[in-house]
């Protein structure tokens, strides 16, 4: 049997645990989405001229990093319900600083593909923070907890962008890689020196460790609940990925010259920004209507705001229909998060976000070849209405497979 790890004080280990873990994994997707907006430029400073060389190579950028990802993430998760939590954050943290920093020896498209799959197959520190943090806070403080890392990740993707492009126009592309190289580096060093995880390991069980993986995926896979919340988590997460590497080429289409990596930061950072108020003020009002309905309103409302997108002509109005996706899709992702940590089994945490984060992943492969597609086919445009119907049909699963809580027992009256 899997345990649940055991703070030796409850009260203060785990609060303890979530604050270290917020600020490192804040300064950590600080340093991711410092660098996702410019890559785009920097395959075109890598020799890339042709403009459907440069979807292309902008979309295989974006999907080797997933590819990796998506297969690596179970292994990972189970790895850490056998051995550990901790050591799988700071995996994926210093992994993320050895691989980021290397980009910068990139010479060429391909190399640079190459890297990023290096950094799928080592990173994650979502997944791995999701776990940590799961595992160690009492279960009637999940959502609260989970809430609040939500916040951080939303907080450094609002940032990141901001000071990715900025770094990019004054001091050139190998200055952001390096800056993100070390805020993962840092993020690492405070897991690695401040948190301190009781885990308890389960039995030995004379299993191989593949076996070991293909019971705990057995497991979430034979649950209902489990699958359709990955479903529409899979579904909003393609829709949304099917815009990233579109977007900088967007904007730069209509920022003035010299200014389109500052732009496309500031667009995705207050995409980010949004997201995190989002997040917070959604998250509270699913605790009153429910997860279900939060994400069909949300679901829906992403679908409505991004058809507009399609038509824009000027970097504001873009940029204030960006917040507004932004602002639904916190909602819907901490409504997501929350529900996935009340459903996982007791002592598979890791398998759980592991899985979660595959399914992300696929998406997050799929999506930049189907921007790829829709902007070959019908130019820079067309992905955003592919979005809208994504986001529609996320909000069709939603109201399909998420079934909604029974109403409560009522309460008999006095005599």
């Amino acid at each position: 049997m899997f345990q649940r790890t055991v703070c030796s004080n409850p009260s203060s280990s785990w609060r303890q645990t979530l604050w270290v873990i917020w600020f490192a994994e804040f300064a950590s997707i600080v340093g991711f989405s410092s660098v996702l907006p410019i890559l785009p430029f920097y395959v075109q400073e890598l020799g890339v001229t042709s403009p459907d060389a440069v979807k292309f190579w902008s979309g295989m950028i974006f999907s080797a990093h997933a590819v990796t990802m998506a297969v690596m993430a179970p292994i990972w998760g189970s790895l850490a319900d056998r051995y550990g939590r901790k050591p799988m954050v700071e995996r994926a943290m210093f992994g993320g600083a050895l691989v980021i920093g290397l980009m910068t020896l990139a010479r060429s498209a391909p190399q640079l593909a190459l890297l990023r799959a290096f950094q799928g197959m080592l990173t994650g520190t979502v997944a791995a923070a999701n776990t940590l943090v799961a595992s160690t806070a009492p279960r009637e403080r999940v959502g609260y907890a989970m809430g609040l890392l939500q916040m951080a990740i939303y907080l450094g993707s609002s940032i990141g962008p901001l000071l990715g492009g900025f770094i990019a126009d004054r001091w050139g592309f190998h200055a952001t890689f390096l800056t993100t190289s070390g805020l993962l580096l840092t993020g690492g060093l405070m897991v690695a020196f401040r948190v301190h995880e009781d885990f308890s390991p389960p039995p030995r069980s004379g299993k191989s460790a593949g076996i070991a993986l293909w019971d705990n995926l057995r497991i979430v896979f034979s649950s209902l609940p489990l699958v359709s919340v990955l479903s529409v988590r899979f579904t909003m997460r393609l829709a949304a990925r099917a815009l990233s590497p579109m977007m900088p080429l967007v904007v730069q289409s209509l920022a003035p010259a010299g200014a389109a990596a500052t732009l496309s930061g500031l667009v995705q950072g207050v995409n980010s920004a949004a997201g995190a108020s989002g997040a917070v003020l959604l998250g509270r009002l699913s605790d009153r209507w429910g997860e279900r309905r939060v994400l069909l309103l949300c679901a829906l409302g992403s679908a409505a705001l991004h058809i507009p997108q399609y038509f824009v002509r000027d970097i504001s109005a873009l940029t204030l229909l960006q917040a507004g996706s932004g602002f639904v899709m916190g909602g819907t992702i901490t409504a997501l998060s929350a529900t996935l940590a009340t459903l996982a089994p007791a002592g598979r945490q890791g398998t759980v976000y592991g899985v979660e984060s595959t399914v992300v992943s696929a998406a997050n492969a799929v999506g930049p070849m189907l921007s790829t597609a829709l902007a070959l086919i019908g130019g820079l445009r067309l992905p955003f209405l592919g979005a809208a119907a994504l986001f529609a049909l996320a909000g069709l699963l939603a109201a399909r497979l998420l079934t909604p809580p029974p109403p409560p027992a009522p309460h008999p009256r006095p005599l």
